[in-house]
């Protein structure tokens, strides 16, 4: 694989979350008939997006987010997520942007987690 590629850093990403969230990576990044997101977990339907270079911004595209919940859906998953990270690697750091009901489910969880 070119090392230089797009598609062997989205590689790269992708096996990274799955191993750290314990899911599946898809293979050909959701090209499956029955499997959409990048990687899968029981619950959850995550797609992955990363930069080729390090960087200090990314932009992220409502159509990303909005297929990737219409997929979780579909898949009967009750939640998705899109994961991206700025291609720094030598800070792997992943970060997650969920949906505003579900932020606010994490928050009530964790709330009643340190009562």
């Amino acid at each position: 694989m070119n090392k230089n590629s797009t598609r062997y850093f989205s590689t790269k990403q992708e096996k990274r979350v799955a191993k750290d969230l314990g899911g599946k990576r898809t293979p050909n990044s959701g090209a499956t008939l029955f499997i959409k997101s990048d990687i899968d977990l029981s619950e959850w339907a995550i797609e992955c997006k990363t930069k080729t270079k390090p960087s200090d911004s990314m932009s992220i595209k409502r159509e990303w987010l909005e297929k990737n919940e219409e997929e979780a859906f579909a898949m009967g998953k009750p939640y998705s997520a899109l994961c991206f990270s700025f291609g720094d690697i030598h800070n792997d750091r992943q970060y997650f942007i969920i949906s505003e009901e579900l932020f606010k489910k994490l928050v009530d969880s964790l709330e009643e987690e340190d009562a």
